[in-house]
C-alpha cells in the first residue's frame, strides 16, 4: 500500500503539471517529472531538480524510467490521446494509485476504463468554484466528492444565539456546521451541539451542494 510521501511521478508539465509538482516537493515530496517535450524540460529544469524527457505514451519508455517502482502517478498531460495512452501504460505496469487530468466528462470516463483510479477535472472544478463564489452564495467553496460539498459562511439569524443542538439543521435543512470561526480569531474550531454562533461568525457547513447553497442564501 502506498504510503504518505512515498515518491511521486508527474507525467505532463503544463500549468496543471508544474503547480502540482512544484506544491508536492514544497510538502516534501520526492517528485519524478516527466515530459516529452525536451525544450520544457530544460525550461523547468532549474525548479524541479528530478525531471527527464521521455514519452509516457511508449509503454518501454515507462519501464526504462522505473516507472512500476512508484506507487503513484499523476497524469497531468493536456491531450486527450497522450493522456488516456499513458494512463492505460500505467496501468498495465501495475501503478497502485493512478491520478489522470481530464478534459471533458466523456474523456474521464475513458481514463477509468484504462485504469485511473482517480480523476480530476481542474477547470471544470474551479469553474464550479468560482461561480458559486462570484453568486455571492458562500465565502469559499469546496467539493469534496460527486454531489458533496464544504462552504465557508455565515450563519443565518434564525441560529445565532442558539446551541447547535437545538437548531436540528441536520433534519430541517440537511446540512452539518462542522467548524465555526469567531469574528476577529484567526482559526477555525470544531463545533458541537453547544457550540453558540453570533453574528460575524464564520461557518463550515457540509452537505449536498443543492442544501448547502439553500442554506447559504438564508444568510
Amino acid at each position: 500500500m502506498a504510503r504518505k510521501n512515498d515518491p511521486v511521478l508527474v507525467i505532463g508539465l503544463g500549468r496543471f503539471g508544474i503547480a502540482l509538482a512544484r506544491e508536492l516537493v514544497r510538502n516534501g515530496t520526492e517528485v519524478l517529472a516527466v515530459d516529452a517535450s525536451e525544450s520544457q524540460v530544460q525550461k523547468m529544469a532549474g525548479m524541479l531538480s528530478n525531471i527527464v524527457v521521455a514519452d509516457a505514451t511508449d509503454l518501454g519508455a515507462l519501464e526504462e524510467l522505473g516507472a512500476a517502482d512508484f506507487h503513484t502517478a499523476v497524469v497531468a498531460t493536456g491531450n486527450l490521446e497522450a493522456s488516456t495512452l499513458a494512463t492505460s501504460n500505467l496501468s498495465q505496469l501495475g501503478i497502485e494509485r493512478i491520478w489522470s487530468k481530464a478534459l471533458s466528462k466523456q474523456h474521464a470516463l475513458i481514463l477509468e476504463r484504462v485504469g485511473a483510479h482517480r480523476v480530476v477535472q481542474p477547470e471544470h472544478d474551479m469553474g464550479q468554484r468560482i461561480a458559486h463564489l462570484v453568486s455571492g452564495e458562500v465565502l469559499d467553496y469546496m467539493r469534496v466528492a460527486e454531489n458533496w460539498v464544504i462552504a465557508k459562511t455565515r450563519p443565518p439569524q434564525f441560529i445565532v444565539g442558539v446551541a447547535l443542538g437545538q437548531t436540528h439543521l441536520r433534519a430541517e435543512h440537511k446540512i452539518t456546521v462542522i467548524a465555526v470561526k469567531p469574528e476577529g480569531n484567526p482559526m477555525f474550531t470544531h463545533a458541537d451541539s453547544q457550540t453558540h454562533l453570533a453574528y460575524g461568525d464564520e461557518i463550515l457547513v457540509m452537505g449536498t451542494t443543492r442544501d448547502v447553497t439553500r442554506f447559504a442564501s438564508l444568510a
